[in-house]
């Protein structure tokens, strides 16, 4: 029998997300210049920077290329940003071996076919609720939140409440 979702997230270290779709609502603004812009989640950001400042490995892996997505992650605090990652396997495998991250303290987040085989090998596949069916199929947890919309807060707030790392220093009445 399969485990609950929530049996895996005492054992995360490490999420990894993509960013269209997941990070942003999968949308994007042209401008009359031909830039693309993207919305991102000022919750999922808070959510993303309790992460890092915890001391959990976060990872980004992106098909997308928009330099003004590196930046904002990098002010996050996110080192380890992949665009232009098309096949997103080799990147993996790669921030793994660097960190010496084992599949099974791996939490990733992704919404269409190219994060399929990365979801595959990871102990915990999530999607935002408006994710390709493709992938709502093999995802462990599937979030009620829409990509761009709060999913990747809501669960890494799940992981670090279930560790005890989620807003330790504010009182518990706004928990």
């Amino acid at each position: 029998m399969e485990k609950n979702y929530k049996e895996y997230l005492g054992q995360i270290t490490t999420f990894i997300f993509d960013v269209d779709g997941v990070l942003t609502d999968g949308t994007v603004t042209i401008t009359s210049n031909g830039d693309m812009l993207r919305r991102m989640n000022i919750k999922d950001g808070y959510a993303l920077k309790t992460a890092v400042d915890k001391g959990y490995h976060v990872c980004i892996i992106s098909g997308g290329t928009n330099e003004g997505v590196r930046q904002r992650l990098r002010g996050l605090g996110i080192t380890d940003i992949y665009l232009g990652a098309h096949h997103k396997m080799e990147q993996f495998e790669e921030y793994c071996e660097m960190y010496d991250i084992r599949p099974e303290q791996i939490l990733y987040m992704g919404d269409d076919l190219p994060d399929i085989p990365v979801m595959k090998e990871v102990i915990l596949p999530s999607c935002p609720q408006d994710a390709a069916a493709e992938v709502k199929a093999i995802s462990k947890y599937v979030s009620h939140k829409n990509g761009g919309n709060g999913a990747a807060r809501d669960i890494i707030e799940q992981v670090l409440k279930v560790q005890g790392k989620w807003n330790q220093n504010i009182s518990a009445k706004y928990d």
